[in-house]
């Protein structure tokens, strides 16, 4: 079929025989890829029904997809069929009325008299996508047409969804689904229990028959169980049905059989019957409580573990969600208040104590430690500002022990536990927030012991461990201290002895005496680079490390200090070689440093390197970078020290100290760049790189 392009957007409404079928034919000429139809497949149009199908024929050969949605009944599922050779068709009840759409125009047919048709034709396009729209949402409420006919070939009930509310209906309704049932889930108080027992116990001993006999699943009930109803319950239990307890029902009471779902809010105390009950079969509610109840009874306690700890008086623990962030917070301060010998809190983040102070919440401190006899702990993540919260507090509240620990997990909730007894688990839900009922999430409280002695293990082992991170802090800070005034003292004597030594050699003429000053120099240079370091590495830890930039040619730098370590090599079995760029390469950085570090790796490379060669290059990369690459064909990098080659101390050569590379990557990467390394892939020596912005200017 073809379409008319570039048409006139118009809509009319049409009465007369002729123009109505002159319209139809028109409307199913046009038609290119799609013919969706809302209407009764048995309500009369004035074109003839071989005319109809026909039409639907050809399209179905030319590949135009055909869909109908209409009401599948008894009386028409010989039609029905009959549309369903060439178009796809869903059933929905109610179906009024006659909507035809194809790609770009729609037809409304509608009745106004018995016999008088009353058609609007439009290509009008958001009309017309509206409606195409409109049909999409109805297609997928639809059913398929063939379950629907299904279902009424084998007599199977519809879905249905209704309220009883007459005591004697819902009485006789009861005794029909019990009585047809195979199985049953009940979710309820025990006040259901003595209901059923009073009313259907006989027809639940069938439904036990059924299972033991290998028919159905049987029963099983969710309640909370207690003192006052554990016999009722252990009735249940010995007739053969599965009980577990459960300390928080859901609000809505119901059951689940094989094809039914029940629900009320009542209680049914006393074993009242209810007077209100939810009924249904349609499959999505039996699913979905089918579904809440099996997860509920994973959570469950199995009633005879229950009953055992109500006889034996274990059954005081407790644990209870509370979602309103007001009752949470007012029950933590109860908790806090009426502590007898212990608070212990563990703050998830910084700002959950800073919108306690804002409330003013831990002024209830000093209504605690009138007591003389109450701890108060207090645990809090670091965030660099909390410090000084922490001095100002303890200040105010001598009597309570704060402690900062460093924060290494993303912790969400705040802990508060008493006298070791009690504990409340608080969510942080939105830690920006600064007013605590709306930055407060989901809330636990609990007495169970078994939950408490864990968090207030976890508290303990944490408490332990920020007093043993201070004192390492104290220690590191004594070391550090230490071995900088250690450098600083030995800097001036070697550098005296340094310049001294150089003096006497340059006077003796002995050649023997010649030798042991140059013994003595090269020592003392050692022990100069060695303090030099380690004043380098106290100022990278301090962050103290300062740059004096300048601009300068990189390559000039390559090539002086290659020419300097070639007096290194006291074989003539190492090569040292450069690629030399046909480019000046220009950085802004500290020429010393930069000296210092390509010094550093070609020292290592001549050290570890026999024999073969080294190769130095740089290259600029599009990124704006500079690559420079010192390539030997030595020992190569030993695999225990591959993974911390940066660090400090990494080094298994009595030659060094393993502070070169830690220092030259700080000083790569304060100027922006990357330094790394890999053995080469022959298996002979290794490659370092170290990668330098290059300058911007001109």
């Amino acid at each position: 079929m073809s379409n008319t392009s570039n048409s006139i957007e118009k809509t009319v409404v049409l009465q007369d025989t002729g123009n109505i079928t002159k319209s139809l034919l028109e409307f199913y000429a046009k038609i290119n890829n799609r013919y969706d139809c809302y209407g009764l497949v048995s309500e009369p149009t004035l074109l003839e029904p071989n005319i109809i199908n026909g039409t639907l024929l050809n399209l179905k050969n030319e590949d135009v997809r055909l869909r109908q949605i209409t009401e599948i009944t008894k009386h028409n599922i010989s039609s029905c069929k009959h549309v369903m050779k060439n178009a796809e068709l869903r059933h929905m009840d109610g179906v009024k009325g006659r909507i035809e759409l194809s790609d770009t125009e729609l037809i409304v047919t509608t009745r106004i008299e018995k016999e008088t048709l009353h058609v609007i034709h439009s290509n009008v396009k958001q009309l017309v996508e509206q409606q195409q729209s409109l049909f999409e949402i109805l297609w997928k409420k639809a059913i398929p047409a063939e379950q629907k006919i299904r279902e009424i070939e084998d007599g199977i009930k519809p879905p249905e969804t209704k309220v009883l509310e007459n005591p004697d209906e819902i009485f006789n309704h009861m005794m029909y689904v019990i009585g047809n049932a195979s199985k049953r889930l009940i979710c309820s108080p025990g006040g259901a229990m003595q209901m059923v027992y009073d009313n259907f116990f006989d027809l639940y001993k069938k439904i036990l028959d059924k299972h033991r006999s290998g028919e159905g699943e049987g029963i099983r009930w969710l309640t909370v169980i207690d003192k006052e109803n554990k016999d009722i319950v252990q009735v249940f239990l010995d007739a053969g049905v599965k009980v577990r307890h459960v300390r928080n029902l859901p609000p809505i009471n119901f059951v689940v059989d094989d094809i039914n779902f029940h629900a009320t809010i009542e209680k049914m105390e006393g074993g009242k019957i209810m007077e209100s009950l939810l009924s249904s079969n349609e499959p999505k509610y039996v699913n979905y409580y089918t579904s809440l109840f099996e997860g509920l009874w994973n959570n469950g306690i199995d009633a005879e573990t229950r009953i055992k700890d109500i006889e034996e008086g274990t059954d005081s623990a407790n644990i209870e969600i509370i979602q309103n962030s007001y009752e949470a917070l007012k029950r933590s301060s109860n908790l806090v208040r009426n502590a007898n010998e212990e608070v212990l809190f563990m703050f998830s983040t910084p700002n959950a104590l800073r919108r306690q102070l804002q409330v003013q919440s831990l002024l209830q401190f000093n209504e605690i430690t009138k007591h003389p006899f109450v701890k108060i702990k207090i645990l809090v993540p670091s965030d660099g500002q909390i410090k000084e919260t922490i001095e100002e507090l303890r200040v105010e509240y001598p009597q309570v022990d704060f402690r900062i620990y460093e924060q290494g997990l993303n912790n969400r909730i705040t802990i508060v536990l008493v006298d070791k007894r009690e504990c409340m688990i608080i969510e942080v839900k939105d830690d920006t927030k600064m007013d605590s009922y709306t930055a407060v999430g989901l809330s636990v409280y609990s007495n169970s012991k078994s939950i408490v002695v864990s968090y207030a293990s976890i508290f303990e082992s944490l408490w332990r461990e920020t007093e043993l991170y201070e004192q390492l802090k104290i220690h590191d800070k004594m070391q550090k201290e230490f071995i900088n005034l250690t450098a600083h003292e030995l800097r001036t004597p070697v550098q005296s002895l340094l310049v001294l030594t150089e003096v006497l050699h340059s006077r003796v003429q002995d050649i023997e005496e010649h030798k042991l000053l140059d013994s003595t120099i090269k020592s003392a240079k050692r022990l100069q680079r060695l303090s030099n370091d380690i004043l380098d590495v106290t100022r990278i830890e301090s962050q103290s490390l300062e740059l004096n930039k300048e601009r300068f040619n990189l390559m000039d730098v390559i090539l002086d200090v290659m020419t300097d370590m070639k007096s290194q090599i006291v074989n003539n079995k190492v090569e040292l070689s450069s690629y030399k760029s046909t480019q000046d390469i220009f950085v802004d950085a500290d020429k010393e440093r930069i000296i210092q570090v390509i010094s550093n790796l070609l020292n290592n490379a001549i050290k570890f390197t026999e024999k073969g060669n080294i190769f130095v290059s740089a290259e600029v990369k599009d990124n704006g970078y500079v690559f420079v690459t010192i390539k030997d064909t030595g020992q190569g990098i030993h695999p225990d020290i591959l993974p911390r080659l940066f660090s400090k101390f990494a080094s298994k050569s009595f030659q060094g100290t393993g502070l070169g590379l830690f220092i030259s990557k700080s000083i790569v990467e304060v100027h922006g760049g990357k330094i790394w390394a890999e053995n080469n892939s022959d298996g002979k020596g290794a490659t370092f790189t170290f990668s330098l912005p290059t300058s911007q200017e001109p």
